[in-house]
């Protein structure tokens, strides 16, 4: 007597042919279909690798070349030049690897750049323009960038958008650069009269960032803004 397992071994031999079976009728069926469709693919990753290969690498090459330019004017304080360049195509400044290698890493960083140099120059709603087109995850430039627009909207006198800036540098997971912008939101609390929100951001420096240089005197500046809450 047949068990069951052998009476049904035939029953899924059936609905595995049923199932090829209609699988190779579609195929036949959407035939040109399923090619165009694959064809239209494969002509898109290729497009893409060709834009990449033949235009995209050679302009990166030649943006690292100017931005290098430029760094080496703004790395002697020469801001004017390495943001506006000194009218040779050798120094197109940083506002022109913006503007002529929009797409590229270099431009992304010559965003960062210019908006150093503007700041330095004290013009700063350029400033914030330019650092806020940069974009990037690395622990200490981002952070670094994030809180130099901060100062600059300090240095406007829009202090409140400024303490924004310095919390949002000061909230990564970095032990140097977390307890500068902590200390520049307290500070800017300061100004402001909120002497007890100052006085929170002092003491999570003191208690948080234990071997950070700005926790060293901290005592110091929660006893000053202890002594002006009312």
């Amino acid at each position: 007597m047949a068990t069951n397992k052998e009476a049904q071994e035939p029953d899924n031999l059936k609905t595995v042919e049923n199932v090829l079976s209609q699988s190779e009728a579609f195929i036949e069926k959407y035939q040109k279909q399923i090619l165009y469709g694959v064809g239209i693919v494969v002509l898109i990753v290729l497009a893409i690798l060709a834009f990449r290969n033949w235009y995209l690498v050679p302009k990166e090459t030649k943006a690292e070349t100017k931005l290098a330019v430029c760094q080496n004017f703004f790395a002697v304080d020469s801001f004017q030049v390495a943001l506006n360049g000194d009218g040779t195509e050798n120094c197109i400044g940083f506002k022109g690897v913006v503007d002529e290698y929009g797409m590229t890493k270099s431009a992304n960083l010559a965003n960062a750049y210019a908006g150093v140099c503007y700041y330095k120059l004290k013009d700063y709603n350029n400033a914030i323009k330019y650092l806020k087109k940069f974009s990037g995850k690395d622990l200490n430039i981002a952070p670094s960038i994030t809180g130099l627009i901060g100062d600059s909207y300090v240095e406007l006198g829009q202090v409140e958008e400024g303490i924004k800036y310095f919390l949002k540098a000061a909230d990564v997971d970095n032990e140097m650069i977390s307890p500068i912008y902590l200390k520049k939101a307290a500070i800017a609390y300061e100004s402001r009269g909120d002497y007890k929100k100052a006085i929170e951001l002092y003491t999570k420096i003191k208690d948080e960032y234990v071997r950070s240089q700005e926790a060293a005197d901290m005592e110091r500046y929660i006893g000053r803004a202890q002594a002006l809450v009312k």
